[in-house]
């Protein structure tokens, strides 16, 4: 796990908010204070999609919206003349992704072992934070797959050019 913080943060919200480079990631949860806070689950609820659409998400086991599907609706809350007080993402890795990550790092864990690899951004009292975490089904010592993703998120950051320090 590292710590980030963001150093231009309106340069960040607009990559956020208008650009695509976050798009496939799954949004597990949002919570945005602005005058109410704003909370949204990002987990799928199965009942509410038809037969193909079903199909579709067990191909890819999705079981979060993606952050593109929740992104315009973030962006009418945050959007206005004040910023806001307080919010909250949590993102994850899509199931496909991590499967890549763990098998071109050439990591010694099946994929099936990873629930999740995880960017949490916090903003708060005019700083904005990422911590990055990961999620395993089993037990280990070996911090191998935190230190990959951490190195996957520094890469992403600078490929996307998003400034920032490590905490």
């Amino acid at each position: 796990m590292i710590a980030l913080k963001i150093l231009d943060i309106k340069d960040f919200m607009s990559r956020l908010l208008k650009g695509e480079a976050f798009d496939p990631f799954w949004l597990v949860e949002a919570s945005i204070t602005t005058y109410n806070t704003f909370t949204i689950d990002g987990s799928l609820h199965r009942d509410f999609f038809d037969a193909p659409l079903l199909e579709a998400l067990d191909r890819t086991q999705r079981t979060y919206s993606l952050w593109r599907e929740v992104k315009p609706y973030c962006f009418s809350i945050i959007r206005g003349k004040h910023t806001p007080l307080h919010f909250k993402f949590v993102f994850q890795l899509s199931r496909e992704n991590t499967s890549l990550a763990v098998t071109d790092s050439g990591l010694l864990i099946d994929p099936e072992d990873v629930n999740g690899m995880y960017l949490n951004f916090q903003f708060h009292g005019g700083e904005l934070t990422c911590t990055t975490g990961t999620s395993l089904r089993i037990f280990t010592m070996d911090k191998t797959i935190d230190n990959t993703w951490d190195l996957m998120v520094l890469s992403f950051f600078k490929q996307n050019g998003i400034a920032f320090e490590q905490l």
